[in-house]
């Protein structure tokens, strides 16, 4: 391999912006596992939460297959577990490599965004599953009254959720991130 050349297994040299010192492999795997932890602990799976730490860990927002399971030390069928779950759940999508039949894990350009307005349909089905659950139980019943608030706590959601992820983007465009 030429001197210019930089091997891409998203694990290494290419993983580092140009410019940067190497990155301390030992600083990203304690990251990729303390934020995989905690986001096991808030409910996702724990292999698929493994993934998607890495792909956050990796400068393109990009890793295929091999390249992950090579990072996490897990096999090509864990690797496939948790895509299906980060794809299903849309925090990653598919994207074939130019002139190969690999695809390429990448998480989502807004990502955040995107998952809480995801979240807000869900809010919405929840809500009118809520008011309807809430209307058969009747207004008067200790259980009627708590689906009730749960559904009106939803509403509130909503009409908040919207207004912070304006001021989101606002907020976002001040920052300097480092990127374009």
């Amino acid at each position: 391999m030429a001197d210019d050349m930089v091997e891409t297994d998203g694990n290494g040299p290419a993983d580092a912006a140009p410019g940067r010192d190497e990155r301390d492999e030992g600083a990203v795997s304690r990251f990729v596992e303390r934020f995989a932890a905690q986001l096991t602990e808030a409910g996702m799976q724990r292999m698929a939460a493994r993934v998607f730490a890495r792909l956050l860990a990796s400068d393109g927002g990009a890793m295929t297959s091999a390249e992950l399971g090579e990072a996490l030390r897990i096999s090509p069928a864990a690797v496939s577990g948790a895509v299906s779950y980060l794809t299903q759940v849309n925090m990653v999508s598919r994207e074939r490599e130019p002139g190969s039949r690999r695809d390429r894990y990448v998480l989502h350009n807004e990502l955040w965004y995107e998952t809480f307005t995801r979240r807000d349909q869900v809010l919405t089905q929840w809500e009118k599953t809520l008011r309807e659950g809430a209307a058969g139980l009747g207004a008067d019943s200790p259980a009627g009254a708590r689906v009730a608030e749960t559904a009106a706590f939803f509403e509130f959601m909503q009409g908040e959720m919207l207004g912070l992820m304006d001021r989101w983007r606002a907020h976002r465009a001040t920052l300097d991130l480092g990127r374009d």
